[in-house]
């Protein structure tokens, strides 16, 4: 099954990737991380296809995608 990490560290929450998923399982959180940005979050792995288009559109490289 694939899934998503989103490296909150690197993350200032442009929701680019949010806009890139085609099943919409990325979402900007409503809370901001150490650093003031809201970022973003996953959600409904079951529903993940693997594609990497929130991971390609990602400029701060914050994304990862695992394919088990």
């Amino acid at each position: 099954m694939p899934y998503i990490t989103i490296d909150e560290t690197r993350c200032k929450g442009c929701g680019l990737c949010t806009i890139a998923c085609p099943k919409k399982l990325v979402a900007l959180s409503g809370t901001p991380n150490s650093l003031g940005f809201t970022v973003a979050v996953f959600s409904g792995p079951e529903k993940c296809t693997g594609c990497s288009l929130c991971a390609e559109m990602c400029p701060d490289v914050a994304i990862s995608v695992f394919k088990e």
